[in-house]
């Protein structure tokens, strides 16, 4: 995963807000932890692994979107013959949609990677505002322990540690300790996207710089 490059694309992100948002001279790291948990809570919501009161908690990775030319029939006729159905007309024979070349989908997303790379935007914020890039650069050794033996508490488990030690490096009065815990929160962010859900370096990667450009891209709408 080329760290340097997403904090280079993250930076160039989080200057055009800034500038085009007018918050020039705001001290904006509180709303970025507040943001980063926001969107925990929704990457966990997604992944539904403690939803123990559910006979649903298998994590949501895929997403089938309909075509909206045919709405997911395959049709392209479909609105026409609607239309002409409620109008009491009689209907267009089948014409298969160009759109979707009649399948009636025009691709699928992975919801829980998704929210995964939301919050990865956010701690590559933190890290460029604080200065700590170099404590997202973890070695491979850091992880060995835990996809060796598994996660202590379960996902659970680790998904309130990192969320204690993300706090701590906010609340933390030691700035040494800051930085150490949000170096942890990181390592287990990572862990769990990676051991727990399977994640590979190069998916997360792709997918933030599918999510970056799309973010862009709302700064371009007015968002």
């Amino acid at each position: 995963m080329n760290l340097q490059q997403m904090f280079e694309m993250q930076k160039v992100l989080d200057e055009r807000i800034i500038k085009e948002k007018g918050l020039e001279g705001q001290d904006l790291l509180p709303n970025t932890y507040v943001a980063l948990d926001t969107e925990l809570a929704e990457f966990a919501n997604e992944g539904r692994w403690f939803k123990h009161w559910s006979k649903n908690q298998k994590p949501r990775t895929k997403i089938e979107h309909f075509c909206p030319t045919c709405d997911g029939t395959g049709d392209e006729n479909y609105q026409m013959n609607l239309d002409s159905l409620l109008e009491g007309r009689g209907a267009e024979p089948y014409s298969k949609c160009q759109d979707c070349n009649g399948s009636g989908k025009i691709g699928e997303s992975n919801p829980l990677l998704t929210e995964f790379v939301d919050c990865l935007h956010f701690f590559l914020s933190i890290a460029i505002n604080k200065g700590w890039g170099d404590a997202m650069s973890l070695p491979e050794e850091a992880f060995s322990e835990m996809r060796k033996n598994g996660f202590e508490g379960g996902l659970s488990g680790v998904f309130l540690e990192m969320k204690w030690m993300l706090f701590n490096s906010y609340i933390s009065k030691d700035q040494s300790t800051k930085k150490t815990s949000f170096m942890m929160a990181w390592g287990l962010f990572l862990s769990i996207g990676t051991i727990g859900f399977g994640f590979t370096l190069e998916q997360i990667e792709a997918a933030y710089m599918e999510k970056n450009a799309v973010n862009h891209q709302r700064q371009q709408e007015g968002y």
